[in-house]
């Protein structure tokens, strides 16, 4: 199934591109996206097309910060229906919440969660990508519009306690600092944003309760396709692998049905939890294969694997050759690492 975004996603690209004397309707027709998309706002396309636009124009346009720099100009009026949501949230907290159940509605390709870790609160966000090709500007785009969004509660003057990405470092820093602050960290193991836990249980008092309750009926009737189990499996999965937890029941109790359950929509969608595991670490390793940052004993411990030896089993098991063998036709694998 295809993942659609609607084109406010490309919301000041038009701008930007402009700035970078980009040829802005020569790339949207390059990657297959109509010139519409960018005076519609409620236009549905094919997430995948968007992640290609982006990278385009900052290669073409020498802009390593193509993304953040389309962060900047964001509103909570740019997620549409959700934003209205947000904005009468309680708490940051609630309209955490609220973007985690709802982001499908505005992006079915951003997986987001919310993890509690004691005085600590981490939002990571995860973007389904084409076999597991990173679209680092994307990424970069939606952690800023996430900082935007934080803003509104917290006020301009609100810092996080870390920002994560794990890609590496552009050679200039400037406009990362400027937007985020100093507590910015680049080949993390996961993107997101860090705060304290504080911070989200602090009151909004411009929220109205009233107008909470109407925009949730709205979303709650709004005509949307219903997502297939295993493309929710497979968000799980993206989330969960990190941290070692990645079992088929594990995944069950955050989709709050039994692993029977599971195993049985899965069949029906012609797969198994095991294929879509595999399917995802493929996936990821090319990832990490494309940036060549990262010693194997990483690698194997962010794609769930307790031990590099079972990586390498499982590697062979898919490939046909060793890790080492394959990750060592890498230009950023050197010898001896990992």
């Amino acid at each position: 199934m295809t993942n659609l975004v609607r084109s406010a996603s490309l919301t000041s690209f038009a701008e930007v591109a402009g700035a970078c004397a980009l040829n802005v309707h020569a790339l949207l027709s390059e990657v297959g996206l109509p010139g519409r998309c960018l005076a519609d706002p409620d236009l549905l396309i094919p997430a995948q097309p968007v992640g290609r636009l982006l990278e385009l124009a900052a290669r073409r346009g020498n802009e390593p910060s193509f993304g953040l720099r389309m962060a900047q100009s964001r509103r909570l009026s740019n997620l549409g229906p959700l934003g209205l949501l947000l904005r009468d949230e309680p708490t940051l907290r609630h309209a955490l919440e609220a973007i985690v159940a709802n982001m499908h509605l505005h992006n079915e390709a951003l997986s987001l969660q919310v993890e509690e870790m004691g005085h600590l609160v981490a939002i990571r966000a995860e973007l389904a990508t084409e076999h597991g090709k990173p679209y680092r500007q994307a990424t970069e785009l939606a952690i800023g519009v996430m900082f935007r969004t934080l803003e509104v509660f917290m006020g301009a003057q609100w810092r996080p306690r870390l920002v994560c990405f794990t890609h590496r470092a552009p050679q200039s820093l400037s406009l990362y600092l400027r937007v985020f602050g100093s507590a910015v960290e680049f080949g993390h193991t996961f993107n997101g944003i860090i705060c304290n836990a504080a911070d989200v249980d602090a009151p909004n008092p411009g929220a109205d309760p009233v107008m909470a309750r109407y925009t949730n009926r709205l979303l709650r009737s709004a005509p949307r396709r219903k997502p297939r189990v295993s493309d929710r499996v497979r968000e799980h999965i993206i989330l969960l692998l990190p941290r070692g937890h990645c079992r088929v029941e594990v995944v069950a109790q955050h989709l709050g049905i039994d692993r029977r359950t599971v195993a049985r929509h899965l069949a029906g969608e012609g797969t198994t939890f095991t294929a879509l595991l595999d399917e995802v670490r493929r996936d990821l390793l090319a990832h990490y294969l494309e940036d060549g940052a990262r010693p194997i004993g990483e690698v194997a411990a962010l794609l769930g694997f307790a031990e590099p030896s079972a990586f390498s089993r499982w590697h062979r098991q898919q490939f046909g050759v060793t890790a080492r063998s394959r990750m060592a036709l890498r230009p950023g694998w050197l010898e001896g690492r990992g």
